[in-house]
């Protein structure tokens, strides 16, 4: 049996790829079918990924598969030629990254869970099979000249602060599964709408959409490929950008420059910026942004609190940081004023 796991530690691995000059493509995917025995899949596919240098982040469930990854760029066709052989998957649209700099991923992680998306939906009734139509980079500009298309952007609060479409909505939470019903609550005077709802990579709108749907919404469309797809076929095909900033990523990126709009700010001093950052404090961690001068003058702590902390002794650090839960430590409107203090 291959070996699921990693024997070398994350940061050793982690040196290793960013003093790697070997190209690499980072690309995403996502497909809602049935998987039998998802820990048999599992063994089988990280065991092919791995003899073609995949590394990145792969959800396994009976609903599907949700990937992002890298992989060295020669060895692109050979991947495709092993993805396509999987018969649900052949064919399926892989979204290159917008803005790459080949060092997204640095470990190959394959795990099983519940869902690919965590969606908090108990209802027996729900089914993924009715979803809203799919609109491509074309027809999402021309949806959205419509001034009964509503556009929801289907992203955690922090994504949305750094880049987002005209004039979409967001959907102030912090997590998916507290989304969905949030958007059915807003958009229930707008049931007769066009509603177009989108995402980074499209499964998390293409699931939004088939709730809406089963929520009694009738006009429901969702961006193919999300933000990424229609950046890339924006380009291709010379039509115009309708997303502004950046495109907040779930990897070592954290960011990919669609536009060379900044409409964010720096969550210490308020100068605009969009460069997301994890507290360098290893008792923290927060996921804010900062800018080049407050990262210098804080040393890329996100409070005073931060900073006194990585100025103690070694040991005292170690003690303190023992049995600390960081959780899922992201900035929002609660924390914006411990860190501006600092």
């Amino acid at each position: 049996m291959a070996q699921l796991h990693n024997r070398i530690s994350r940061r050793e691995l982690k040196e290793r790829i960013l003093n790697d000059t070997t190209p690499r493509t980072t690309i995403s995917f996502y497909c809602y079918f049935k998987i039998e025995e998802p820990p048999v899949f599992r063994d089988e596919l990280y065991a092919q990924l791995k003899e073609l240098g995949v590394m990145g982040r792969i959800y396994l469930a009976e609903e599907g598969i949700n990937a992002q990854i890298s992989l060295p760029t020669a060895n692109l066709d050979n991947f495709k030629k092993y993805l396509y052989s999987i018969e649900p998957l052949n064919g399926i649209r892989l979204n290159v990254a917008v803005d790459d700099d080949g060092k997204s991923f640095y470990v190959l992680d394959v795990k099983v869970r519940k869902r690919i998306v965590a969606d908090g939906i108990t209802d027996p009734g729900f089914d993924m099979a009715n979803r809203g139509r799919y609109v491509n980079a074309d027809q999402f500009n021309q949806l959205t000249n419509d001034p009964d298309t509503v556009v929801i952007d289907m992203r955690n609060h922090y994504e949305y602060e750094v880049g987002h479409f005209e004039n979409a909505i967001e959907v102030p939470s912090d997590t998916f599964r507290e989304q969905l019903p949030m958007a059915v609550d807003m958009m229930k005077a707008d049931k007769d709408k066009n509603i177009i709802m989108y995402c980074t990579g499209g499964i998390r709108c293409e699931k939004a959409s088939a709730y809406m749907l089963h929520k009694g919404f009738k006009n429901v469309f969702h961006l193919e490929g999300g933000i990424i797809n229609y950046v890339n076929q924006a380009k291709e095909k010379s039509l115009p950008n309708k997303f502004h900033g950046k495109n907040f990523v779930f990897d070592q990126r954290l960011g990919e420059r669609v536009t060379d709009e900044i409409i964010s700010n720096c969550h210490q001093c308020g100068k605009p910026a969009d460069t997301h950052v994890n507290c360098v404090n290893d008792a923290c961690h927060l996921l804010f942004i900062q800018c080049d001068e407050c990262k210098t003058k804080m040393e890329g702590t996100c409070s005073k609190e931060c900073f006194d902390f990585i100025h103690l002794p070694a040991e005292e650090q170690k003690e303190k940081r023992a049995g600390v839960d960081k959780g899922r430590n992201v900035f929002n409107k609660a924390r914006e004023r411990k860190i501006r203090e600092g």
